[in-house]
């Protein structure tokens, strides 16, 4: 969180907010300030999540059309954790602070547990069904309706956008290199079998394991850009976070396994044309981009830990050389998926 923003949180606003909701923060945690508040507390014995938005980050508009998405997908039986109405009947509640605000909302806990990189549930079964839920999830969206309020396209986002005002002179290679990736993307068709609003962001810390299933939250870079993103995503940040240190080689021999099992699982709920299955390497690249560009917006780039500094001497180095997280045979892929 921007230091600016911290100086504006306190303990007050943290009550004002559970009390929007009902909800006891006697006993609250502190999960997350990297773009959010989040806090887990109770209400009725029960344990929710509490969140809390600043206006720098996202308007209440952009929060209330997450949110109403959410709550279809959950009755649409996606596993996602919904968001409840607070006392005065409102999905987001707004606390002033200084000259801006901080939005809140409440969401169901989630079942089950984390997976971690190092987990003994890491494998095909749950590859699949990691699939079958973001295949799941694309499927119905097709038919979602959005209200007066909307969630941005991919092209809106700030880090794209703006990304010469966070990138220093010496990257002018990768702010001209994503230029060509984002000229790219326009000239794709945006058909609804194949672009909607997508979650952007299922990682492994963006969801939790139970009983065989996976439940999904955090919706909170949710945006309109096509379903191939969706799956690009899980690929990239599966193969990072396991293989991270390996050569392309070894990082490509995973990504293989993982989309192959991946996408058993996706298939059977979505259908999706090949082509853009073997789009997956332009949302890779993408994908570094954008993580490239919060690393620069986000952090002190000067002052990073030795973690932060490789993570991002990885990626500059992956842009500048033109390689890919992965490097996969597509129709290779597929091949194998209709034939599983």
């Amino acid at each position: 969180m921007e230091k600016w923003v911290e100086e504006l949180f306190n303990e007050e606003i943290l009550q004002k907010a559970a009390d929007y909701f009902g909800g006891d923060i006697s006993s609250a945690k502190k999960l997350g300030d990297f773009e959010n508040y989040v806090y887990e507390i109770h209400k009725d014995g029960k344990p929710y999540i509490l969140r809390l938005t600043h206006s720098s980050h996202r308007d209440k508009g952009q929060i209330v059309a997450e949110l109403e998405w959410v709550n279809y997908l959950h009755l649409k039986t996606v596993n996602v954790s919904p968001a409840s109405q607070s006392a005065g009947g409102n999905l987001v509640e707004e606390i002033p602070a200084g000259e801006s605000s901080f939005f809140v909302c409440l969401l169901d806990k989630a079942p089950g547990v984390p997976v971690g990189v190092q987990s003994d549930l890491l494998g095909s079964a749950l590859y699949r069904e990691w699939g079958r839920t973001v295949g799941k999830m694309n499927r119905v969206t097709r038919d979602f309706k959005k209200g007066s309020s909307h969630r941005e396209q991919w092209y809106d986002d700030d880090l794209l956008k703006n990304i010469s005002s966070y990138l220093p002179e010496e990257d002018q290679e990768i702010i001209e290199g994503a230029g060509e990736i984002i000229k790219t993307l326009h000239s794709f068709t945006t058909n609804r079998d194949e672009y909607g609003l997508i979650h952007s962001d299922i990682h492994l810390g963006n969801f939790f394991y139970h009983e065989g299933e996976i439940h999904v939250f955090d919706f909170d870079d949710s945006s309109y850009h096509w379903f191939s993103s969706d799956i690009a995503i899980p690929l990239y940040y599966s193969t990072w976070g396991k293989m991270g240190k390996s050569s392309l080689e070894e990082r490509s021999a995973f990504g293989e396994e993982f989309l192959t099992n991946f996408l058993v699982g996706y298939f059977k709920e979505n259908e999706l044309h090949d082509q853009w299955i073997k789009r997956i390497p332009v949302f890779l690249k993408l994908r570094d981009i954008v993580l490239y560009t919060v690393f620069h917006k986000k952090f002190d780039i000067n002052n990073l830990s030795d973690r932060e500094a490789a993570a991002v001497a990885g990626i500059r180095k992956r842009l500048m050389e033109g390689e890919l997280m992965v490097e996969l045979d597509y129709d290779k892929i597929l091949k194998s998926v209709k034939n599983a």
